[in-house]
């Protein structure tokens, strides 16, 4: 039996995304999301931040907003990655952990905004990707 065979038997290997090194230094020395995304676009982690700013501050549709752009951009990420649409994105690995945070405020700010369909569909990706993801953003 080739290792091939029995790889997609156990199913898609995890996806990891790379660091974010820059970023995360600059989070660290305290400057402000919305300073850094001008500089770092297509980062998922600043969109989730921004995301969960807004929705400290009651700006719902913002959070929305931010976590949409978030996700898509992380969906990006993901796929120059070798994310072929299934399979894992480990919460364990700190750099997915952008990606799941926005997921995670797209499907709270959805909801919120009472979109029919889309937290269910939102609650069921974050969990697919990994089971651990919800209860470590709520911090349980």
């Amino acid at each position: 039996m080739s290792d091939e065979f029995r790889k997609n038997l156990m199913g898609p290997e995890p996806t990891l995304l790379p660091a974010e090194t820059e970023v995360y230094e600059q989070l660290g020395a305290g400057q402000e999301a919305l300073d850094l995304v001008e500089k770092h676009p297509t980062s998922s982690l600043l969109w989730a931040v921004l995301a969960e700013e807004a929705w400290a501050e009651g700006r719902t549709v913002d959070s929305y907003a931010y976590a949409r752009v978030g996700y898509h951009r992380g969906l990006d990420s993901l796929r120059r990655n070798g994310w072929r649409g299934v399979g894992p994105i480990p919460w364990d690995h700190e750099p997915n952990r952008g990606f799941l945070r926005a997921l995670y405020s797209l499907g709270r700010a959805s909801a919120a905004i009472n979109e029919a369909e889309e937290p269910e569909r939102i609650e069921k990706f974050l969990n697919d990707s990994d089971p651990a993801a919800k209860a470590a953003i709520e911090g349980k």
